[in-house]
């Protein structure tokens, strides 16, 4: 959309020229309305937890900016003449479960003939003008906070291949399926100076859109990075998405990694994720009881993966 010539009229606050979550447009109420989309092709066989990894992933967009979601709408496509329609029952299906959770209605979509299966939704939400969360104001002594673990691609990926055990299928559709509802909400108790989602393009892409946006550089630790079970031993047998790799060559020239960080590990932390956990930019003295909170209401562990810092040559060191 970049190549577009648009005459944007009326309140936005963010659209397609930033790289953050959802798009932001001002109400007469002086709340801001969110609107997020998202779908795509099935990373799992069952039906119905399809359709809630596809809800779960299009809803996060809405709480990593810090908002409540209002409704949504389902967007999808169907092969009707190859497969049953009970298929597609058995997503929406899917999609009205995590909506349910969410708490909101789904008031509506469109779906459309096509030889593949795809799914997700068109969010509304909305937020307090205040607790509006970007990922443009990460500020220099923020602590970085990663609420769910990795490894959604390469274990998704494996799937498809019928190469991993039903144990770790179940931990990685555990980790798609949660909401960030309860990250989202906790996160506005403290001093939040900037959020993101992690997905497609995997944590060190969105940690990077982080850093440009906010024209800072940032430090990780390696070994402060939680994984799922399992997603280490499959990367070593070249389990890799494409995507992956692909993010990988974009965000290779902005990082400068520790001698004992090697190439594979940097390619490991670029694994496109499928409704990831949140990347939360914190004042240092809000970490430890930002963390603390999430982990007493959290299906999953809450960790300090590194922390912001002042605008260096590369934009992302991991030690």
């Amino acid at each position: 959309m970049g190549n577009l010539k648009q005459n944007l009229r009326g309140k936005y606050t963010i659209g397609y020229n930033s790289a953050d979550d959802a798009a932001v447009y001002e109400l007469s109420n002086g709340k801001l309305l969110l609107q997020s989309v998202d779908f795509f092709t099935p990373i799992v066989d069952d039906p119905f937890e399809f359709g809630q990894i596809a809800a779960a992933n299009s809803l996060s967009d809405i709480y990593a900016m810090g908002g409540k979601p209002l409704f949504a709408l389902n967007v999808a496509a169907f092969p009707e003449h190859k497969l049953p329609i009970d298929i597609l029952t058995e997503i929406l299906k899917g999609g009205q479960y995590i909506a349910d959770k969410a708490g909101i209605p789904i008031l509506g979509g469109h779906t459309i003939k096509d030889n593949e299966i795809k799914f997700g939704m068109a969010v509304t939400g909305e937020v307090e003008k205040n607790n509006l969360k970007t990922n443009d104001s990460a500020y220099p002594g923020d602590c970085l906070v990663l609420t769910k673990p990795l490894g959604t691609g390469i274990i998704s990926t494996a799937i498809k291949k019928n190469i991993v055990s039903t144990k770790i299928i179940d931990e990685a559709n555990k980790v798609m399926k949660t909401l960030n509802l309860n990250s989202s909400n906790t996160m506005l108790n403290y001093k939040i100076n900037a959020c993101t989602d992690i997905t497609g393009y995997g944590l060190l892409g969105h940690l990077l859109e982080m850093c440009i946006a906010s024209d800072v550089s940032s430090e990780i630790n390696y070994n402060k990075i939680p994984f799922i079970d399992g997603t280490k031993e499959l990367f070593e047998q070249n389990i890799i998405p494409g995507g992956s790799k692909k993010n990988y060559d974009y965000v290779k020239p902005f990082i400068k990694s520790d001698r004992n960080i090697t190439s594979n590990n940097e390619l490991l932390l670029s694994d496109a994720q499928t409704s990831g956990g949140l990347l939360i930019s914190v004042v240092e003295q809000d970490c430890k009881s930002l963390i603390n909170e999430i982990n007493s209401n959290n299906e999953f562990i809450a960790h300090c993966i590194g922390r912001v810092t002042k605008k260096r040559k590369n934009k992302i060191q991991i030690t």
